[in-house]
C-alpha cells in the first residue's frame, strides 16, 4: 500500500481545470447551478472556502444535511486560477519555518486575499485520517477573480452526496467508495509546495 504524504492536495483535474466543492443553501446553489456561475444572493464581500476533497466537504456539510449546506456544488475552475490562489495565500496558522515571527505572519494574513489550511482528511465514514487535505479561503479581490474569471462550470452533486452517505451509513463502504469522485495527487509546482508547506 502506498503511503500518502501528510500534506498533499488530491483533486479531480485535467490539463485545464480542477474541481473544488462548496455547500450552500438552495437559495444560493440553485441559481448558481442554473447560471453556471455564482449570482446573487451569493455575496462577494464574504470569504468563500473551496475544497478539492469531496470527503472533506462531506464531513463539513454532513452529507448535505446541515442547515444552510443542503446543496453541494462541484465547481470546475481553471488550474491557472487555482494556482494563482495558492501563490497568493497565507497559512491560516503561524508556521515558524515560513514566517520571520508571529508579527510577520499576522501582517501577511491581514494583507493576503487567500488563506489556506491543512485539515485532517476523512474516510468514507467521515472518520479522521492520518493525513491532511487542503482548504482554500478566498477573500477580497480573490472572490471576484473566482466568480468572474476562474469558474468554467458548476454542477449540483447533492444527489451523489446523499447516495454515498446512505451507503456509508448502511456499512457498505465498498459501494460508497466506488461512487466517489476519482481524486489524484495534484502536481503542485515545487515553489508552491514550499509556500504551502506541502509534503
Amino acid at each position: 500500500m502506498v503511503e500518502i504524504p501528510s500534506r498533499q492536495i488530491r483533486a479531480v483535474y485535467d490539463d485545464r481545470v480542477v474541481t473544488v466543492y462548496q455547500a450552500y443553501s438552495a437559495a444560493i446553489a440553485e441559481p448558481a447551478a442554473r447560471a453556471g456561475r455564482f449570482v446573487p444572493p451569493f455575496r462577494r464581500d464574504r470569504m468563500t472556502w473551496i475544497k478539492p476533497s469531496f470527503l472533506w466537504m462531506m464531513y463539513r456539510c454532513g452529507w448535505a444535511e446541515k442547515p444552510g449546506q443542503e446543496r453541494v456544488l462541484a465547481v470546475t475552475i481553471t488550474r491557472a486560477g487555482f494556482e494563482w490562489a495558492l501563490a497568493n495565500a497565507c497559512l491560516s496558522h503561524y508556521d515558524r519555518a515560513l514566517y520571520e515571527d508571529r508579527r510577520d505572519w499576522a501582517r501577511q494574513l491581514k494583507e493576503s486575499p487567500v488563506r489556506v489550511q491543512w485539515d485532517p482528511e476523512r474516510s468514507v465514514r467521515l472518520a479522521e485520517l492520518p493525513y491532511r487535505s487542503l482548504q482554500v479561503g478566498l477573500g477580497g479581490g480573490a472572490v471576484g477573480r473566482y466568480v468572474d474569471e476562474w469558474i468554467t462550470g458548476i454542477v449540483d452533486v447533492t444527489e451523489l452526496a446523499h447516495t454515498i452517505g446512505d451507503l456509508a451509513r448502511q456499512g457498505d463502504d465498498a459501494a460508497a467508495t466506488a461512487l466517489l469522485p476519482h481524486e489524484r495527487p495534484y502536481p503542485l509546482p515545487e515553489a508552491l509546495g514550499s509556500r504551502l508547506r506541502a509534503s
